[in-house]
Formats: structure tokens, sequence, C-alpha cells
């Protein structure tokens, strides 16, 4: 921008009033002729290029004005006068965003239908699971329980979670051993060895309680457990979290709950919470009137539409966000469990372990080559629990309408033991004194026969 001094504008304003009062016929007085005769002898090149600069800067402020008064309508409109249906800046309807959220997710009948053991699932669904088994075996790695490694154990009811929790504190062969309380029923203070000993590297029921809700899963942990270990900890830093879990076979796990259930377990506290919100009981209905559905009995718990006992396993390690949480009404049934099924895969995919209840072993041998900790058990398998036996003895019919109604957990299921053995393979055939080490497990043994009497 050129500046031009003040005396010489107002003298050029003189001067172009002078020319136009002489076009118009007036004399404009001798002190203006003189001016305008001095005016003329000047550079009119200069004169031009002054006015033409002049005309630019007026249209560039003019210019400046008008976008900014057109920001600002536009703002105002976008904000409080534009129709929902039409603006999606201002819309607060949960169908739009979930909708437009799963279509961008890409999450499609084509990529449910083709994904195989060993392809890597949906890139769009990439989640919060902290390090995956992949990332972890893929470099020379190893769990620093002495740095800001976090376990976060996604506990799943009637998976043999509660036995695999307590060897957790109980019987990791550790530095500094976990320090269980006898006035403090189910709690341990997990702390690490070395500088960091006022840290905890174990989130679970066990060591820090139910801090994100009573049996959390996967969508309310991964939305709070950093806070909750800054307030646990009382100060904010950068930690690792690594996520494991357990499953089992989804009818004898179906039969299980049920079984606990009838004898008075309700899980009422469970929050359900899904985007800050819990669920509504409009959402997920009781499906008893009474404090507890106690003595229920199996065809009543079946006909419950709103049972969490169902697909329990993928509904607890799916995002529910990407279905609108438990509101089933943003989408179609079968869009949902496609979406639902496809999520809880890319989780259990992404978590650093998981085990199986029926192979525990195999589970063991994993846990322990990928945090490089050793149990001074070994887990040894029992088949013949009461499960078994109320399985081997149910009604065809009955057994096939409980495959019905959990046929999502099943799919899961059998993606579950594909992959198991995948990622022991892998290690296994990684591992020069895999024979040594997979022999050698424990010093003694333990029982998940048990697991029938878990909470």
């Amino acid at each position: 921008m050129v500046l031009v001094d003040s005396e010489v504008q107002t003298d050029e304003c003189e001067v172009l009033l002078g020319d136009l009062e002489a076009e118009s016929g007036g004399g404009g007085g001798p002190v203006r002729r003189a001016r305008r005769s001095s005016y003329r002898g000047r550079d009119t090149a200069s004169v031009q290029k002054e006015a033409w600069m002049r005309k630019s800067i007026k249209r560039c402020l003019y210019l400046l004005v008008f976008v900014t008064l057109l920001g600002g309508a536009g703002i105002i409109y976008f904000g409080f006068y534009c129709p929902e249906a039409v603006c999606a800046l201002s819309s607060t309807s949960p169908r739009s965003r979930y909708k437009v959220g799963y279509i961008k997710d890409g999450i499609n009948q084509f990529h449910f239908a083709t994904d195989e053991i060993g392809r890597p699932l949906s890139d769009a669904l990439s989640s919060a699971t902290g390090l995956s088994f992949e990332e972890v075996t893929a470099h020379d790695f190893q769990f620093n329980i002495r740095g800001h490694d976090v376990i976060v154990f996604l506990h799943i009811q009637k998976t043999g979670g509660t036995t695999f929790g307590r060897h957790l504190v109980s019987d990791l062969d550790l530095d500094k051993s976990c320090q269980c309380h006898r006035k403090i029923k189910k709690r341990c203070t997990c702390l690490r060895p070395g500088k960091n000993s006022n840290e905890t590297w174990l989130f679970s029921r066990y060591s820090t309680g139910w801090k994100c809700g009573l049996h959390a899963d996967w969508t309310e942990l991964t939305s709070c457990v950093d806070d909750m270990m800054d307030r646990i900890e009382d100060h904010d830093i950068k930690r690792r979290y690594f996520y494991i879990t357990f499953l089992r076979d989804p009818i004898r796990r179906y039969l299980s709950e049920f079984r606990h259930v009838r004898r008075g377990a309700t899980w009422k506290t469970a929050r359900l919470l899904c985007q800050g919100r819990p669920a509504t009981r409009e959402e997920v209905p009781l499906c008893y009137e009474n404090e507890t559905w106690e003595n229920v009995t199996l065809e009543e718990f079946m006909a419950c539409d709103s049972n969490l006992a169902v697909n329990r396993q993928t509904r607890m390690l799916a995002d529910l966000s990407l279905v609108g949480c438990y509101n089933v009404s943003l989408m179609s049934k079968e869009e949902r469990a496609t979406t639902m099924l496809l999520s809880a895969k890319n989780n259990l995919k992404k978590m650093a372990f998981f085990g199986l209840t029926e192979d525990q072993e195999i589970s063991q041998y994993l846990f322990e080559e990928t945090f490089n900790l050793k149990f001074k058990v070994r887990f040894e398998q029992h088949n013949q629990t009461i499960s078994d036996s109320a399985y081997q003895d149910m009604d065809p019919s009955v057994l096939a309408r409980i495959k019905e109604l959990n046929y999502l957990d099943i799919e899961l299921y059998n993606y579950a033991k594909s992959l198991l053995r995948q990622r022991f393979s892998k290690m296994s055939s990684e591992d020069p004194h895999f024979k040594k080490h997979f022999d050698n497990m424990g010093h003694s043994h333990f029982s998940w026969a048990d697991i029938e009497d878990e909470a």
C-alpha cells in the first residue's frame, strides 16, 4: 500500500474541482486558476497512478466490509435459523450423526462377509484399545511394568474372568507382588517396582475396583480409563494401555449366566454408559418386576427381548457409539447386528491379549509371552463342569433356540478361536525354547471348574 501525503491529496481534490467548474463554465478564481496551471505542469502519468491506487484501496476496503458482514450473517443463520433437517452443523439429531458416521466408516456387507483371519479389518474402525498384539510382537518389545504401562482387564460375565482376575493379583511372579487387603474384600494394591512405586500397573476389578462401572464394557472402558487413572494416581502422565479379556463358548456362557440369575444375581447397578450417558429404562427395560429374577425358568429367560445375556460378548466388545448406543431405533436390526459384530471382531483383534476359557494352557502361554510375565501356577483345563452336563442333557429344540438367540456371539467366538490359534502358531514358532517353556509353565495347578460360582 502507498501512502499519499494529505496536502497533495487536498491540492489534487481542489484542482479536480476546479477542472469541473471550468468544464461547467465557472471561472474558479485566480487562485484556483494558478494552482490548476501549476498542477498541469506535473507529470500526468504520476497523477493517474495515484488516483488508481486510491480507487483500488477503496474497493478493497468495501470488499472486506462486505465479506465480514456476509460471514457474520451466515454464522447467525446457521447457528439460529437454519432448519435441523438442512443444516448439519446445528443438527442435534442422533439419527443423522450415527447414520453419516456409519456410512463414512465403510461398514458394509461385502467387508463383513470377506473378513478372514490374518487379513486386516477395516482401518476406518481403528479404536482406542491401546497397543495391539501385532504392535507388541512386531518389535523387540517388552511390557514395562516399571514405566507407565498399564494392563486393562475387560471382564465379561461368566467367562472365567473372576478366576483369571484373582490370579493376576495373586499368582504372577513379580519383583513387587500385589498386596491384597484382608479388611477390604476383593481388593489388592498392585504398585510398580522401581522409581514409579506410587503407580499401579493393573486396572481390574481386584486392583482398582469397578472404577469405570460394574463389568464395564469396551465402550465404557476406553472412554474412562485414562481419566480414572489420573484421578487414582492424582497426576496426569502419558501411559501405554494394553487391553485384555477372556471369552467363552457362547452356549455354555449363556446357560451359566441363566443359572447365576436364577440364584438371584442381577448386575442391576451396571451403568451401561455410552457417549456420556447411561442407558435408560425405556432403552433397556428390566426383564423382571421384583428385586431380582430369582427362580426364573429358562423359557422366561429366553423370552425377554431386552435380556443383556443374549450376545453379551459381542455387545461388550463392540463400539456401541457406532450403532447409537442402546437406542435400537436408529437403524435396522440387521444393520445393527452387522455393525456390532464387525466392531467386536475388530476390537478383539486389536487387543494385546485375549484368552479362551476352553483353551487355558494356550491362553496362559500367550499371556506370558506377550507381557513377559510368568504365572506361578499352571492353567489346568477342566472340561467336565456343571454347564457341560446340562449342555448334554438339553432338549434339542431349546438348544437350537439358544443358538439362534446368540448367533452373533457364536460367530465372534469362532473368529476368536481361529485368531487364538494363529497367534499361538506365530508365538510358538518364534520361541526357540517353546517346548521347555510350555511344559514348565507354573509350579503348581489350579482349577477353572469354579467359574460357575463366579459373580
